[in-house]
């Protein structure tokens, strides 16, 4: 996988809301930034990897669909996921 276990933690620590807390959106929206950014910067260097580019397309998706239920459901948790990622929202 992309993220070593370090790095996984370290980001579920910095956006979870409770100890117990690693599947909330703000987790997920973070985790997957992560992983789109990876995708990304492989992309760059290996632009026929249509596979890539479609499981990239995916999880824009998917992010995008847990930053809608995100903003609908706690407005200010969103912008400060917003702003801590660096997302243009």
């Amino acid at each position: 996988m992309v993220l070593s276990v370090k790095d996984r933690k370290d980001i579920i620590s910095k956006f979870q809301t409770s100890p117990t807390d690693t599947g909330s959106a703000a987790v997920q929206i973070a985790l997957i930034t992560e992983r789109i950014q990876y995708i990304s910067n492989h992309l760059k260097t290996n632009p026929k990897d249509f596979a890539g580019e479609r499981g990239l397309n995916k999880l824009v998706g998917q992010r995008k669909r847990l930053l809608a239920y995100l903003k609908r459901s706690d407005f200010e948790k969103y912008q400060a996921v917003t702003k801590e990622l660096k997302l243009r929202k």
